[in-house]
């Protein structure tokens, strides 16, 4: 990929942040540190050439799947949905209001696109299993093609949950049963509710606990475009297990009053502070002179 692709695809995940900010600004509650982490990944995923999916048929059966665990941060994945065209961009301003499709943590398939329910950690990485076996055993029956692309699943799925313990039970599952055709994602922005992840639960070394259950593990900066992208390429040629990608991210991303503060991890902005995440993305920290709120 070009560098001026490359260019493109960090200001589509700019874009994004703005609508997750004014999304949540709007809405008056929700998540907003962890979504602003997570906007490179997304775009990637959507946007740079992995995901396999058709806005205007967005169930069809050979369809990639992306499920999102940690469905507090769902704002970033309505925000990218609605860029990739599976619903109208004006009703992200609805997000957490009364009868919305946007609700604070997904609901599966009341959004096109939003393929499980969402809501008590722990519980994504299962769904994600449950999909790459049906798919496996839909190839083996002949319901689904084979070959080198069958249909992949994405488990996407924060650092904190990782304290469940039905988590390693299905990293154990998955291991096992050499599920090549899943690939987790997990966000390691070092923060959860209530503080570092590492004072609350440790969970390094966590390379080695991932690699001791049979799991090729990609080690990445989240917010590298370029890098992510080829995670997820190099992903899709492995056949021996399944893969996860930790993805090193900065919680509250593009706004400094919010970067590495876990304080942020579940509160919006007000106001003032809005104007002032908006103009830095807007300028890109400054890098851009000029430009009008």
């Amino acid at each position: 990929m070009s560098e001026p692709e490359i260019h493109k695809l960090e200001l589509k995940a700019n874009e994004i942040r703005k609508d997750i900010i004014k999304m949540l600004l709007e809405a008056g509650s929700g998540h907003v540190a962890g979504p602003l982490g997570m906007a490179d990944v997304f775009t990637a995923l959507y946007f740079g050439g992995v995901l396999d999916y058709d806005p205007k048929d967005p169930w069809n059966p050979k369809r990639d799947r992306v499920i999102l665990s940690n469905g507090h941060i769902c704002p970033v994945w309505y925000a990218t949905l609605a860029h990739a065209g599976f619903f109208l961009h004006s009703e992200l301003k609805t997000l957490r209001k009364l009868g919305t499709r946007l609700q604070g943590h997904p609901e599966y398939r009341k959004l096109p696109g939003v393929e499980n329910t969402g809501g008590p950690l722990g519980q994504g990485l299962s769904q994600a299993i449950g999909h790459a076996l049906a798919i496996k055993m839909d190839v083996a029956s002949g319901k689904l093609p084979g070959g080198e692309r069958m249909p992949w699943v994405y488990s996407l799925m924060s650092d904190g949950e990782l304290d469940e313990g039905q988590n390693w039970e299905a990293i154990m599952f998955a291991g096992k049963n050499n599920l090549h055709n899943i690939t987790a994602v997990v966000d390691r922005n070092n923060i959860q509710i209530d503080g570092f992840t590492e004072d609350i639960m440790p969970l390094e070394p966590l390379i080695d606990k991932f690699k001791t259950f049979n799991w090729t593990v990609i080690d990445i900066d989240g917010h590298n475009i370029r890098e992510v992208i080829d995670a997820f390429v190099k992903a899709m040629a492995i056949f021996e297990n399944p893969t996860v990608i930790i993805a090193h991210t900065i919680p509250g991303k593009g706004v400094d009053f919010m970067d590495w503060s876990y304080e942020w991890h579940g509160k919006p902005p007000d106001e003032v502070q809005a104007k002032d995440a908006l103009h830095q993305l807007r300028t890109l920290g400054g890098k851009i002179r000029g430009e009008h709120e």
